[in-house]
């Protein structure tokens, strides 16, 4: 499987693009994780990662975590209501 070391200034731009885009929902290191995910699991399948992929895996993944968070602080915000005395 070859690597696209040519392409690693393209997928640093896609980390900053998604940084500024999820800026204040998930911090730089959420995002380059997803990022690197995202091309490393588009090698595995399709065996190649061009940044288009990269980036739509990445933002997808971004929204879903953000959406399970937003979740989860709703439920929590809902529980402690009914705790409430």
């Amino acid at each position: 499987m070859a690597h696209q070391g040519d392409d690693l200034p393209r997928y640093a731009e896609i980390g900053e693009r998604l940084t500024e885009e999820f800026d204040g929902v998930h911090g730089a290191d959420t995002v380059d994780r997803c990022v690197s995910a995202a091309r490393y699991g588009a090698e595995e399948v399709t065996g190649a990662a061009p940044p288009d992929l990269v980036e739509r895996i990445a933002r997808r993944h971004l929204e879903v975590l953000a959406t399970v968070a937003a979740e989860k602080r709703r439920k929590a915000s809902r529980s402690s209501l009914d705790n409430a005395p």
